[in-house]
């Protein structure tokens, strides 16, 4: 198989973030970000944005275990997606893709017409996943403060 083919998709489901995912959710995103010091208390993320920006923090789950989750945020302007994980063996089976579309799916609903999303420099890679889906590269300058010191 060529690396750009996606494989079949084992059986899953994308549904809304539930408080008793946080284990799980929070042990998926230590594997997939473990050199990502903003995720290192994702729990406190997940729990802020859910109350922002509700239906927009939703996970696969294959069987009730979960193998992806997805953030976004919408903020009556723009939307953002923050973060996309899949579990390490569940890999090119459509998850991420999926979890994507049904974001966006639940932006548009809520009358979002753009999206946002910023890939680090060292993961630049990952951009063939988002141009893919539709997302280009923009020139822009992006600048951030931090407010935690």
């Amino acid at each position: 198989m060529e690396r750009s083919e996606v494989e079949a998709a084992p059986a899953f489901i994308v549904r809304e973030y539930r408080d008793d995912d946080l284990q799980a959710v929070t042990r998926l995103w230590r594997e997939s970000f473990p050199d990502d010091v903003e995720r290192k208390e994702q729990h406190v993320t997940m729990i802020a944005k859910r109350a922002h920006s509700e239906g927009l923090l939703l996970v696969a789950d294959q069987g009730g275990a979960i193998i992806g989750s997805v953030i976004a945020g919408y903020d009556g302007h723009r939307g953002r997606l923050y973060a996309v994980a899949v579990d390490a063996d569940h890999r090119r089976h459509a998850i991420g893709t999926a979890l994507v579309r049904s974001v966006e799916t639940r932006m548009a609903a809520l009358g979002c017409v753009r999206i946002n999303l910023q890939i680090g420099v060292e993961k630049a890679a990952i951009a063939r996943f988002y141009h893919q889906l539709g997302y280009e590269v923009e020139e822009r300058i992006n600048m951030a403060k931090s407010l935690n010191g």
